[in-house]
């Protein structure tokens, strides 16, 4: 700018007559109004496009909250789908084959009856299970009888399948949930961290630690199991279900894993979102 004021005073000193000045300074000031109009045009365009693209990236955000929200709903239905099947169906079949056995217990002679026990007791075991497994899948049952009492009942469940011990630990003065369905959303991610537990960890402790805090709730669930290398771990089905569910609610998890060191799960739930 200095450079061009100097310029043109060099400039206006040269020009001989008065009017050759006023023509110099109109061309200065045409000049100088022209490159102001661009610079104002280049601002309000590179706003304008700035806008856009965030419209744009706004757009295709909600999109795909709207599409993880049909996908959450129809395995939500599914699962609840399944779950009738077990309790009504499959539960029916097995206490119609229980009863079957105790009638069929009473016709045979005594040496003959302790070989019917062990099948009988597993008879009894399975339908207990699969009425136990039907609740968790229902999630109008979860929401009737709470989010702790739910997680304890799975807990209780994988128990009794394979695991030495699995806890609930609870801390802080419990916070209602504002929006219910979130306790699913929640209770959900816990379901997909245990299935994997049971899956893939050959662990022996399951625990799961609830932490209320004023502004949110602070999950931490961990097995003692074999653990996996997270840096080389391919993504499967079960974390990008868990991921997807967790960015819905607006909650932060985080995966620790290591291999013979088990996995930790971490999920921050803000019950107020700013």
């Amino acid at each position: 700018m200095t450079n061009f004021l100097t310029l043109f005073l060099t400039q206006l000193k040269s020009v001989s007559t008065a009017s050759e000045r006023y023509l110099l300074v109109y061309m200065i000031m045409v000049l100088i109004i022209i490159t102001s109009l661009v610079i104002v045009f280049f601002v309000v365009f590179q706003k304008r496009k700035n806008k856009l693209l965030l419209d744009r990236i706004r757009q295709q955000q909600a999109f795909e909250e709207e599409i993880t929200k049909a996908q959450t709903e129809i395995q939500e239905q599914t699962l609840k789908n399944i779950g009738w099947e077990l309790h009504d169906n499959v539960g029916q079949l097995l206490a119609f084959a229980s009863m079957q056995l105790s009638i069929l217990k009473m016709q045979v002679s005594d040496d003959v009856k302790e070989k019917f026990k062990d099948t009988s007791e597993a008879l009894k075991e399975s339908l207990k299970e699969v009425r136990s497994l039907s609740k968790s899948l229902n999630n109008e049952v979860v929401l009737n009888i709470g989010f702790e009492k739910s997680i304890n009942n799975e807990l209780d469940r994988l128990k009794k399948m394979k695991f030495a011990s699995a806890t609930l630990e609870v801390k802080g003065e419990k916070v209602e949930f504002n929006n219910r369905k979130d306790e699913i959303i929640i209770f959900r991610i816990i379901q997909e961290f245990l299935s994997n537990s049971v899956k893939y960890s050959e662990a022996k402790h399951l625990k799961i630690k609830l932490q209320y805090e004023p502004d949110y709730l602070k999950i931490i669930a961990s097995d003692d199991g074999k653990g996996f290398n997270i840096n080389n771990v391919e993504k499967g089905s079960g974390l990008l279900n868990m991921e997807s569910r967790a960015a819905l609610i607006n909650a932060q998890l985080n995966l620790v894993s290591k291999p013979e060191k088990g996995v930790q799960l971490t999920l921050e739930y803000p019950f107020k979102v700013t």
